[in-house]
C-alpha cells in the first residue's frame, strides 16, 4: 500500500458540466443529480475545466455553508488518465504533514520547529507559509547553517505542457512580491520556494514564462542569489496524496 501523506474523506464521483464565476462548478453526480460545488481555486485552471471530465468532490455537513460540496480534483488526459488536485487550500496542509514527518530530504535535518503564517517582509506585511528553525546550539551541531531560519513559501502548480509542470499559469503580482521578499531575506536566512506539483504525470518543472515573464526572471535571479527551489511531485488519487520526490528543474 502507498504511504499516504494525506487521506481524503470519502469522496463522490461526478462529471464536470461547467465552471463559472471562478468559484462555482456545476457537476453531475453518478445518480444523475446536478449540483453546484464550490471551486476552491481562483486561477484560470488552464486545461482543467473541460466539460465531461471525471471529477471528485467532497461534502460538508456544516449547515452554515452555502454550498455543501467542494470540488477536489479532476481527471485529465484520456491516454494516461491522471488526477489533478484543484483545491488550493490543501497543499499547505499536505506540506505541513510532510514537514512534520521530515519527508523532504533536502530539508529533513535542518529544523526541529515549524511555525506557520509568520509575518515577514517590509513592515511585516506579508506572511510566509512556513518558518523552520532549530533549537540546537552551534556547539551541538557544529554547522552554523542548521541554526539559520528557513523561510518556505508554497505554490501549487497544476498546469502541464509536454509533461513539464509550470508555475505560474497567469500573471501573479502576489507571487512576484513573494519572490522579491524572500530574496531580500538572504543571506541572513535561508529561503525556499516549494512548488507543490499537484499531479503525478510531470517529471520536470519550469517557470511559466509565457504566462508571466517577470515571475520567471525573478525566479532565476532569486536562484542565483541563493534561494533554494524545490519542485515537489505528488500523486493525487481519490484515496489520498503521496509524495514522489523532486522534479527536474528546467531553467
Amino acid at each position: 500500500m502507498p504511504d499516504w501523506i494525506y487521506r481524503y474523506p470519502p469522496l463522490e464521483a461526478g462529471t464536470l458540466l461547467k465552471r463559472y464565476k471562478r468559484f462555482l462548478a456545476d457537476i453531475e453526480l453518478q445518480s444523475g443529480e446536478v449540483i453546484t460545488a464550490h471551486c476552491p481555486n481562483t486561477g484560470p485552471m488552464l486545461g482543467l475545466c473541460a466539460p465531461g471530465s471525471p471529477v471528485q468532490i467532497s461534502r460538508s455537513d456544516n449547515p452554515k455553508r452555502k454550498l455543501a460540496y467542494t470540488w477536489e480534483m479532476i481527471q485529465v488526459n484520456d491516454t494516461q488518465p491522471t488526477w489533478v488536485g484543484v483545491n488550493t487550500g490543501l497543499p499547505n496542509r499536505v506540506i505541513k504533514l510532510a514537514l512534520e514527518q521530515h519527508l523532504i530530504p533536502e530539508l529533513a535535518n535542518s529544523y526541529s520547529k515549524i511555525r506557520t503564517e509568520v509575518p515577514y517582509g517590509k513592515n511585516n506585511k506579508s506572511r510566509v507559509d512556513f518558518l523552520l528553525s532549530s533549537d540546537r546550539s552551534l556547539k551541538e551541531t557544529k554547522d552554523e547553517s542548521l541554526n539559520t531560519p528557513i523561510y518556505v513559501e508554497v505554490k501549487s502548480a497544476t498546469l502541464a505542457e509536454d509533461k513539464v509542470a509550470l508555475f505560474p499559469d497567469t500573471v501573479t503580482t502576489r507571487g512576484q512580491k513573494h519572490l522579491r521578499e524572500l530574496t531580500a531575506l538572504l543571506p541572513q536566512a535561508q529561503a525556499v520556494m516549494l512548488y507543490f506539483i499537484n499531479r503525478s504525470d510531470c517529471s520536470q518543472f519550469a517557470p511559466g514564462d509565457n504566462y508571466d515573464a517577470v515571475y520567471g526572471e525573478l525566479l532565476r535571479d532569486a536562484l542565483t542569489q541563493g534561494i533554494k527551489v524545490l519542485p515537489c511531485r505528488f500523486e493525487i488519487t481519490p484515496e489520498g496524496i503521496r509524495y514522489l520526490g523532486l522534479a527536474e528543474f528546467l531553467l
